[in-house]
């Protein structure tokens, strides 16, 4: 069971009003509501009970952000165990598509079934959705929301259906601000890849022919990692497809469900989902001999309670500064500068910023003024960059850099805002 202190999520039911009916979830995607899946609930409730839900500060569930993809689904699966909901069918859209991969992996006696929309075992890289969240951060949601239509429609549509196209924007600008960078930093963590394998459960995998955020190519991905799945392409449909094209979608989720798990349809009840045969996943090899680290590590245990700092410090430092720049770093590392790289990763980043004493937050406000004391300047243009990525805003920034005024000197100061005005202004300047 989860735990009784975890947020729940406003949901509302569609169709029999039974509670020992087959369930079949619904996941929005980032910036939507439950509104998206309209056009396919009437169909869809002829044969299941159809429960849909609101992500953290979107529609009408509470602003409690959470920044991960296991948070939000520990957060349904709080909301289903309050209902006595145990197993279920899903289908989610994106970051939706993320959460039902998420309880496929995690808990997958409860999933009987699988369909991820526009949908990615990593969604893009983690700059892109932490920079989202900067932009976010300095002008509010107006931005993101403008954009929208472009990123979720096709151009023929949005043309065409100016109706939708506005709900789409209004649907986003009233999402709360705090929770949707929350949702973007749970997408940049989001990666999948190396567990496909693990997904026992039946699975669809939805696109549309024309998606430009999650396209066939990430789809194809999934396919392929997936034991049991199969590739429906919606042609004409772009990220939003069960908005695009909601009779193609509708048609490819109920042949999936309905085929795919067929006890829902043999049998009513709850009791006949829970009895429902499962596709037997194989049983992983036995474990091979252990490395020889390993064996060295066993031998000295003293040697065992202190974990090598490397790869937190690379997680952390990639995480502050961005993949971009961490790539960049280390691309350039030769035999004379390789050693400095991997002491910055291992004790800068994996000894110091990875410790738990401070919040990100006010590393970067430590690490700012530091860096004004000392005139580094060429330090301090990333580390402006990584302050905004922590949460700083530009109004807090220039604040540090009022105080440095007083204690490093109004020279260093001013040097100082020159440098974090272009970085401000780089970062925080939508992208047309």
């Amino acid at each position: 069971m989860s735990d009784t202190k975890t947020p729940r999520l406003q949901y509302r039911f569609d169709g029999r009003d039974d509670d020992s009916a087959p369930v079949l979830i619904l996941g929005p995607s980032l910036g939507t509501t439950w509104h998206m899946w309209d056009r396919q609930v009437p169909e869809l409730a002829q044969h299941w009970r159809v429960f849909r839900f609101d992500l953290p500060g979107h529609g009408g569930s509470p602003a409690h952000p959470a920044g991960s993809v296991e948070a939000l689904a520990e957060r349904l699966l709080a909301t289903l165990d309050e209902l006595g909901i145990q197993r279920f069918g899903y289908a989610g859209c994106s970051l939706g598509g993320a959460i039902g991969a998420e309880l496929a992996l995690r808990h997958p006696e409860r999933v009987a079934s699988l369909a991820v929309i526009a949908a990615s075992p990593r969604f893009g890289t983690a700059d892109e959705f932490r920079q989202r969240g900067v932009i976010v951060r300095s002008n509010g949601l107006d931005p993101i929301a403008r954009t929208a239509p472009e990123r979720w429609f096709t151009h023929g549509f949005a043309t065409a259906q100016p109706a939708i196209t506005d709900w789409a924007v209004q649907m986003v600008r009233t999402t709360d601000p705090g929770c949707y960078i929350a949702s973007c930093e749970a997408l940049a963590a989001f990666d999948v890849r190396e567990e496909l394998s693990d997904i026992g459960v039946p699975t669809l995998v939805l696109v549309g022919s024309e998606d430009q955020v999650t396209g066939p190519a990430e789809a194809r991905t999934l396919v392929a990692g997936i034991p049991d799945a199969r590739l429906a392409v919606v042609p004409g449909a772009s990220h939003l497809a069960p908005v695009e094209q909601p009779a193609a979608v509708t048609d490819l989720l109920v042949r999936h469900f309905t085929s795919a798990w067929p006890a829902a349809h043999e049998k009513t009840g709850q009791t006949a989902i829970q009895a429902a045969p499962v596709k037997p996943v194989l049983a992983p090899p036995p474990p091979s001999a252990p490395p020889r680290a390993e064996i060295a590590a066993a031998q000295q245990p003293e040697a065992a309670t202190r974990p090598d700092p490397h790869d937190a410090g690379l997680k952390t430092r990639r995480e502050v500064l961005g993949d971009a720049h961490v790539d960049r770093a280390l691309a350039t590392a030769d035999d004379f500068s390789g050693d400095f790289q991997e002491l910055l990763t291992r004790y800068a980043w994996g000894e110091i910023w990875s410790r738990p004493g401070l919040d990100r937050r006010t590393r970067s406000s430590v690490t700012l003024a530091t860096l004004v004391a000392g005139g580094h300047l060429d330090e301090l243009v990333f580390h402006t960059r990584a302050a905004l990525r922590n949460g700083l805003t530009a109004a807090e920034i220039k604040e540090i850099l009022l105080q440095t005024a007083v204690y490093c000197g109004v020279p260093a100061a001013n040097a100082a805002f020159k440098v974090a005005q272009q970085v401000i202004r780089e970062e925080t300047t939508p992208q047309e």
